[in-house]
């Protein structure tokens, strides 16, 4: 897989997963209609920052591993593989029904209370880190720096994921009411499911040179 080829790929996959709905898009469109657009701006840099320092965390000690030792490159592949095919099954066979979004009641403190939220949500999210552990090394082409190079990976994810925070922003009325509807919820959940299960194969399958 050339850079080229491997930015495209992510490109789809990235984008594709930013627009499932999760805890970001809940607290994003949560803000934006109870607090208002400032405070939702706030909140989504808060997200980013989390998610920066998690991809830094990842990619440090992921390069690192991953270039030490081909036991923990194989055993990381596999366990990667396995989460990714796990999560896709359950999303597919599973799909939720409704999308909620937690609380009505504006909270005070103002557009600094909202970073820190965002900015706490993601951090103290040991999701997160293992999304990009077992994620971003698919995407990884062979004869790159694997850190730096997973890193970059991350900042773009962070780029799709502000970009689509900005949509919601804007288009918070039409974007809650669609995402009442159950049928889109579960449409949703199950093409992230395929997805999911595509990448975990892939995952397995590839090896490294």
């Amino acid at each position: 897989m050339t850079i080229a080829q491997s930015l495209i790929a992510f490109l789809a996959a990235a984008g594709l997963l930013t627009v499932t709905p999760g805890v970001d898009t809940a607290m994003i469109l949560r803000s934006a209609a109870v607090e208002g657009r400032r405070p939702a701006a706030f909140a989504t840099i808060g997200i980013s920052l989390g998610c920066l320092i998690w991809g830094a965390a990842v990619s440090l000690g992921l390069g690192a591993l991953l270039t030490a030792s081909q036991v923990a490159y194989t055993a990381l592949k596999w366990v990667g593989a396995g989460y990714l095919v796990y999560m896709g099954l359950r999303l597919m066979w599973r799909p939720r029904r409704q999308f909620v979004i937690v609380g009505d009641v504006a909270t005070v403190g103002g557009a600094w209370t909202s970073l820190r939220r965002g900015l706490l949500t993601n951090l103290l999210n040991p999701k997160v880190g293992v999304f990009y552990v077992t994620f971003l090394p698919q995407f990884t082409p062979v004869g790159v720096n694997v850190g730096g190079y997973t890193f970059m990976l991350a900042c773009i994810h962070v780029v799709l994921g502000s970009l689509w925070a900005v949509a919601l922003i804007v288009a918070t009325t039409p974007l809650r009411a669609w995402l009442a509807k159950p049928r889109a919820v579960e449409m949703m959940d199950r093409v992230t499911g395929g997805v999911f299960i595509a990448f975990g194969a892939g995952l397995a399958l590839s090896r490294r040179s």
